[in-house]
C-alpha cells in the first residue's frame, strides 16, 4: 500500500499499524447482560488486539435491499428482539457515530453505490458485542449492511475494498454465527455448552477446518456443502458477516478461532480473529 491509497482516508484518523479483523458469534441477545465464557471471550480478545481509532460493524441484523451505512454523529440502541426481560431492553450503548468513516466507506467501495443513512443506528448485532470489548463505549461505531440480493462472492470480493481503513485503526467486525438456526434449536439444552445435533457438529468441524486451511471457496459456496451445512445455514443472514472478514485476511496474516463452541444444539458462537 502506498501514501496515495491512504490520501483517500479521512484525516481524522492517524495512520496506524494494520488492525485485526474479528468475526464476533454473538448468539443470543441476553448474552448482553449475562455473564459466561462467551463474554469473557470477547473482553480477552480486546486486550489482545491495539485499541481501535474507531469500528465498522457489519451485522446479520441489517439485512437490507442495497448497501448502506450509518452516517449519524449519535448512534441509537435499537432493541431489535422480542420475548426478552426488560433488564435487555434498558440497555444503552451510547457508543457516538462518525459520519467521516460514513463518508470514506462509500468512497472506498466504489462503484458499488452506498446509501448513507442516519435512520440506523446500532442493532444487537453490533452493540452486544461491542459493549464487551469496550464497555465504556467511547469508540465510535459505524455500521455496515448486508445486501440480501446478492451472493456470497459478492461480500467476500467487497470487503477486500475496506482493506485501507485497517491501516488508519479501524477495527472492522463482522457478527454472526457460523451455525445458526433457530427452528431445530434443543429447547431441553439451550444453555447447556457443547451441545449440539450431529449435524451441527459435522457442520462445525467442516467450517473450522476450511476457515483454517484457507479454503475460503467451500465457505464462499456453503450451499453446495451437503446436508450438515444446509441445515447450519439455512438462510445466510447470520453467515455473511464470517464472508466479509475471510475477505479481508491477507495471506500472510495469521487467523484462530475462539469462543468455539456449540449451544442449544444448533448454534455455535465460533468466533475468528485475522491478525
Amino acid at each position: 500500500m502506498n501514501l496515495n491509497d491512504l490520501q483517500h482516508i479521512s484525516d481524522a484518523f492517524s495512520r496506524t499499524e494494520k488492525m485485526p479483523v474479528l468475526f464476533l458469534g454473538h448468539g443470543s441477545p441476553m448474552n448482553a447482560i449475562e455473564e459466561n465464557q462467551f463474554v469473557r471471550g470477547f473482553r480477552e480478545i480486546s486486550n489482545k488486539i491495539p485499541t481501535p481509532n474507531a469500528i465498522l460493524c457489519v451485522s446479520a441484523h441489517w439485512y437490507t435491499k442495497g448497501t448502506f451505512v450509518t452516517s449519524g454523529k449519535i448512534q441509537k440502541t435499537i432493541h431489535d428482539f422480542y420475548g426478552f426481560p426488560p433488564e435487555l431492553f434498558a440497555v444503552e450503548y451510547p457508543a457516538k457515530g462518525n459520519p467521516e468513516l460514513a463518508k470514506e466507506t462509500s468512497e472506498l467501495l466504489a462503484p458499488t453505490s452506498v446509501i448513507e443513512t442516519e435512520s440506523w443506528g446500532l442493532d444487537h448485532g453490533a452493540w452486544s458485542v461491542i459493549k464487551h470489548l469496550y464497555p465504556e463505549a467511547q469508540i465510535p461505531v459505524i455500521q455496515m449492511s448486508i445486501d440480501y440480493t446478492q451472493p456470497a462472492q459478492y461480500h467476500f470480493d467487497l470487503a477486500k475494498k475496506l482493506q485501507k481503513l485497517r491501516e488508519k485503526g479501524i477495527l472492522i467486525i463482522g457478527s454472526g454465527n457460523v451455525v445458526h438456526n433457530l427452528r431445530l434449536i434443543d429447547w431441553k439444552n439451550i444453555n447447556t455448552v457443547g451441545a449440539g445435533w450431529d449435524w451441527a457438529i459435522e457442520a462445525r468441524a467442516k467450517t473450522n477446518e476450511w476457515i483454517l486451511d484457507g479454503n475460503f471457496q467451500n465457505l464462499i459456496h456453503f450451499e453446495k456443502q451437503g446436508k450438515s451445512l444446509q441445515n447450519a445455514i439455512p438462510t445466510p443472514d447470520h453467515f455473511l458477516p464470517l464472508i466479509y472478514t475471510l475477505g479481508l485476511k491477507e495471506k500472510s496474516e495469521e487467523i484462530s478461532l475462539f469462543n468455539d463452541e456449540l449451544i442449544g444444539g444448533s448454534l455455535s458462537m465460533t468466533s475468528v480473529k485475522i491478525g
